[in-house]
This record gives C-alpha cells, sequence and structure tokens, in this order.
C-alpha cells in the first residue's frame, strides 16, 4: 500500500534545502529508503507564505495569499512510500529527522 508522510513543523525550524541537503541524519534516511526499495517520489515545500489557497464561493474563485488555516505548524515537504501495512510505514515515518521536532502524518492513498 502506498502513503504519504507529510512532514511538519513549526514555521522557522525547519533547515533550509541547502542544510537538509548536507545533513547526514537526512541523507541517511534517504538511503534508508532507496535501499529499502519504498521510495516512489517527494518534494520539498516553500514556505506557507508563498502559498495561494483557492476557494469557489457561488462560482466566485477567491484568492488568499498564505495558507488558508492560521496555524503554527506548517506542511513542509512529502515523501510517498511504498509499504506492506500502515505499521511499516509508521516504521519509517518514524525515522525521518523531522519527526524529532516537528510530525510525519501518516496518511494511506486511495489505490485505483
Amino acid at each position: 500500500m502506498r502513503y504519504m508522510l507529510m512532514i511538519c513543523h513549526e514555521g522557522s525550524s525547519l533547515p533550509g534545502p541547502a542544510s537538509i541537503d548536507d545533513d547526514p541524519r537526512f541523507r541517511r534516511w534517504s538511503e534508508d529508503r532507496e535501499r529499502r526499495g519504498i521510495h516512489r517520489g517527494g518534494a520539498r515545500l516553500r514556505p506557507a507564505e508563498d502559498a495561494t489557497t483557492v476557494r469557489v464561493r457561488e462560482e466566485e474563485v477567491l484568492l488568499s495569499d498564505g495558507p488558508f488555516a492560521e496555524t503554527k505548524e506548517q506542511i513542509a515537504g512529502y515523501d510517498i512510500i511504498e509499504c506492506e501495512n500502515l505499521d511499516e510505514a509508521i516504521e519509517v515515518a518514524s525515522r525521518h529527522p523531522v519527526a524529532r521536532f516537528g510530525s510525519i502524518e501518516v496518511r494511506p492513498l486511495w489505490e485505483e
């Protein structure tokens, strides 16, 4: 089954892309997913301040700068993994370096 790992943190606590690329904890986590053959995709996201939220009400398109919800925690990136079951997906998520100072939401994908 495929799972999305939503990598969440409080705004200023996640290092920038260059720091992550040089961080051995992130490199080990990525190498482990590749070695196990469970990595199916993923990407870092720009800060929530760069987001545009789109809503349609009564056929009118409404745009808001930034995230729709006011929250301290934001989604910084995502990974798609393929695991035998939820227990394995949780085990993989628990090894993510951000789990130590942020959170990882594990959500199964609808399979076609």
